[in-house]
């Protein structure tokens, strides 16, 4: 079976933005993939020093969350990452998660299906929505739409649940991921292979 996680980045466990991850898990599960919500929770997330150490241990220097998600990585067929809107950007301590969560398995995370989704109780949503999605296209990610972008509106979990678009926006997202990862696994079937990529070139604007 499939399985997706979904990453809740809002300091507020059951609030907007888990009300709408929740619409998306819910017909994930209606469709037949299982799916796993997790919590970053009120504490401090370390952001990324720089200090290279991942790229031979393949973990991050600090032991946290995002060691915990890099050890069960593979059992994951694709990413939903949640944030709330602040400043018309996602939330710091997520992003701070994400940086290192990403620079330290940008590899494991090519094939897999992506998707994010913000909460807002007014503006700035599509841009936080961008920011996020960012992460995906620099992975070899395949990035999910609906037929809106990602964003639910309120300012408590009742006033999302009120956003009628918003939350079918959030179904028509988790429908359509389920259906690529049955068109995946049916290519797998077929013997459709995974790309084979070449060595990855890195380059600057002096040479």
């Amino acid at each position: 079976m499939s399985k997706i996680l979904l990453i809740n980045g809002s300091p507020h466990e059951f609030g907007c933005t888990y009300t709408a991850l929740k619409e998306v898990a819910d017909t994930l599960e209606k469709e037949g993939v299982e799916t796993e919500i997790l919590y970053l929770g009120k504490k401090p997330v370390a952001g990324c020093i720089a200090c290279g150490s991942c790229a031979e241990s393949r973990r991050c220097v600090f032991d946290d969350t995002v060691n915990q998600v890099l050890a069960r990585l593979d059992e994951y067929d694709g990413i939903v990452v949640g944030s709330p809107v602040y400043y018309a950007g996602p939330a710091g301590q997520l992003c701070a998660f994400l940086d290192r969560l990403f620079y330290c398995s940008e590899e494991r995370m090519a094939g897999k299906l992506a998707a994010s989704v913000v909460s807002c109780r007014r503006g700035g949503a599509s841009a936080a929505f961008d920011r996020l999605n960012k992460y995906f296209g620099i992975c070899n990610m395949h990035v999910v739409g609906s037929q809106y972008w990602n964003q639910v509106h309120g300012f408590t979990p009742e006033d999302v649940r009120q956003d009628k678009e918003g939350l079918q926006t959030m179904r028509t997202l988790a429908q359509n991921m389920a259906w690529l990862l049955r068109s995946i696994n049916a290519g797998k079937e077929a013997g459709c292979p995974f790309p084979q990529y070449e060595d990855r070139l890195r380059t600057h604007f002096i040479e």
